[in-house]
C-alpha cells in the first residue's frame, strides 16, 4: 500500500484497506471538565491545558469506538478500549480481548485513531514545523541515513516531519519509547493522506511478507 487516506469523523463509514483504516477528529472545542458544584459563574476558571488534553483524549477514544463499531457492524456499546500505562491500548469486543490493533496520536487541534484489524499498529501525527535544532535531533533520534538526507532536502521542515512521524509510528507499533537511534525497526511504514492542511503522519504495521 502506497498511502492510507484518512477522513474526518463523524463521516462516511471507513473502508478498510488490507485491514487498515484511520479517522481524524477536530479537538478544538472538546468538552471541558464540568465546573465544581456550587461554583459561581463569575468564578469559572479557564480550561487548563491538561484538561484540554484529557478532553481530547476522551473525544478520540469515543470516536474510535463509534467508527470501529460501524466497520464491524456491532453496537457501539460492544466496543471498549483498555488502556494500561506503558502498554499499547487493547480493543475489547463484547468484553473479550481481540487481535485488533489501535494507536492514537494528537497534534494541534486534531487527534488521530488508526486501526489494524489484523494485528499491532503504531501511528503518529505532527504539524509541519521548522525545528531549530533539527540536525542534533535527527542525528540522535532518526539515524545517520536520515540525518544525511535532510541536509539536502528541498523542503527540510516537511522532510523532517515525515521522518519523525515515521520513526514514532514504528516505535509505537513495537511498544517502545522514544530513545536515541539504534536501528531501523522491522515492519511496513505507510504514509497518511490527511484532510487537514499542514499535518503529516504515518502508520507502521508488522511485515506481512515475513
Amino acid at each position: 500500500m502506497k498511502a492510507l487516506a484518512v477522513h474526518l469523523w463523524p463521516g462516511p463509514t471507513p473502508t478498510p484497506q488490507d485491514g487498515l483504516f484511520a479517522i481524524l477528529i477536530r479537538t478544538t472545542g472538546a468538552a471541558p471538565e464540568a465546573p465544581s458544584a456550587g461554583a459561581a459563574s463569575g468564578d469559572a476558571r479557564p480550561t487548563t491545558p491538561s484538561a484540554q488534553r484529557e478532553a481530547a483524549r476522551r473525544a478520540i477514544r469515543l470516536a474510535a469506538c463509534e467508527a470501529l463499531a460501524v466497520v464491524l457492524d456491532v453496537p457501539a456499546a460492544d466496543i471498549a478500549i483498555d488502556s494500561t500505562p506503558g502498554t499499547p491500548p487493547r480493543i475489547l469486543v463484547a468484553g473479550l480481548a481481540s487481535h485488533i490493533g489501535i494507536s492514537f496520536s494528537h497534534d494541534a487541534n486534531y487527534a488521530l485513531a488508526a486501526f489494524n484489524l489484523q494485528g499491532p499498529i503504531g501511528a503518529d501525527l505532527m504539524r509541519v514545523q521548522d525545528i531549530p535544532d533539527w540536525q542534533a535531533v535527527a542525528r540522535d533520534y532518526l539515524g545517520p541515513r536520515v540525518a544525511s538526507a535532510l541536509q539536502t532536502a528541498a523542503d527540510r521542515p516537511r522532510a523532517f516531519t515525515q521522518a519523525w512521524t515515521q520513526r514514532e509510528a514504528a516505535l509505537k507499533c513495537h511498544a517502545q519509547q522514544i530513545s536515541e537511534w539504534q536501528a531501523d525497526l522491522p515492519g511496513q511504514s505507510i504514509p497518511l493522506v490527511l484532510s487537514a492542511a499542514g499535518l503529516l503522519g504515518h502508520i507502521h504495521i508488522g511485515d506481512r511478507s515475513a
